[in-house]
C-alpha cells in the first residue's frame, strides 16, 4: 500500500473548491493551498495528514491574512487516532480558534465540510457561574493549593463537615439543631444524614457521634481543623 503524502489531499480539495467557483493554485506563499473568488475573501487551506497542534498552530498563522482558513485532513478511521478519543473536543477546539475544517475521503475524492470557520461565542452558563461563585463565598480562606494533585479538595462543604466533626469531638454525640447551634453550620442535619465522608454515625434516634473515620479525618486536615477550631472558639464566646 502506497505511503500517504500531503500532496495526496491536493486534488480532492482543488476540484472541491473550484466546484464552488473558485481558481485555485497550491504553495502560494507559504500557504499550501489558496483559492480566490472575484474580490471575496481569500480561502486558505493547510494540510496535514492528520489532527495535530502544529496544524492548528499553522491554522492560527494563516488567519493574519485571510478569515477564511481551513484545515484538512485524511478521513479519520472510526476508531483509532485523537480524532476518534477527542472528536467533540477537537471540533470545539476548531470552532473556538474560528478554524475551518474539511475532511478528505482519499478512496473517493470526496471532501466534507466539518466545520466553516465563524466567530466563536461561547454559551454562558449562568447556573455554574453562581454554583462557582457560592463555593467561593462559602469556603473560608485559601486551604487548597491550585493545580494540586492526591488530597481531596478543601470545598466548603467538607469544611462544613469538619466544623460539625469537631464539635461532636469535643462535645460528644449531638442532635443535628445543637450542632447548628454551636458550629453556625445551617445544613449540619443534611451533612449528618448524608454522610458524605463516612465520619458520622446516628448513636441513637436524632443524635450522632463521630465515627473513627471521622477522627482520622481531624488529623488529615490538621491545618484547616485548627482554623476552623479557633473559629467555632470565637463564635462560642462572641
Amino acid at each position: 500500500m502506497a505511503t500517504l503524502r500531503e500532496t495526496d489531499l491536493y486534488q480532492p480539495i482543488k476540484e472541491f473548491l473550484e466546484g464552488q467557483g473558485y481558481a485555485v493554485k497550491g504553495e502560494i506563499g507559504r500557504c499550501d493551498v489558496v483559492a480566490t473568488k472575484d474580490d471575496a475573501e481569500p480561502v486558505i487551506v493547510e494540510l496535514k495528514l492528520a489532527f495535530s497542534l502544529p496544524l492548528i498552530f499553522q491554522g492560527l498563522q494563516r488567519q493574519t491574512i485571510s478569515d477564511l482558513i481551513y484545515l484538512a485532513i485524511p478521513t479519520p478511521k472510526a476508531r483509532s487516532g485523537v480524532w476518534a478519543q477527542h472528536r467533540r473536543d477537537a471540533l470545539k477546539l476548531c470552532r473556538m480558534l474560528g478554524l475551518g475544517l474539511l475532511f478528505v475521503d482519499l478512496a473517493t475524492g470526496n471532501v466534507e465540510t466539518m466545520l466553516d470557520p465563524t466567530v466563536y461565542k461561547p454559551r454562558k452558563q449562568p447556573r455554574a457561574r453562581q454554583r462557582l461563585l457560592g463555593e467561593f463565598q462559602r469556603r473560608v480562606g485559601d486551604p487548597t493549593v491550585g493545580g494540586g494533585r492526591g488530597r481531596p479538595v478543601m470545598t466548603a462543604y467538607r469544611q462544613d463537615a469538619l466544623r460539625c466533626a469537631i464539635a461532636l469531638s469535643r462535645h460528644g454525640p449531638s442532635s443535628p439543631a445543637a450542632l447548628r447551634k454551636s458550629t453556625g453550620v445551617e445544613r449540619a442535619g443534611t451533612i449528618l444524614q448524608r454522610d458524605v465522608y463516612g465520619w458520622f454515625e446516628r448513636v441513637e434516634r436524632g443524635v450522632y457521634a463521630i465515627t473513627p473515620v471521622g477522627t482520622t479525618a481531624l488529623e488529615t486536615f490538621s491545618d484547616t481543623v485548627s482554623k476552623l477550631d479557633a473559629e467555632l472558639i470565637a463564635l462560642q464566646t462572641s
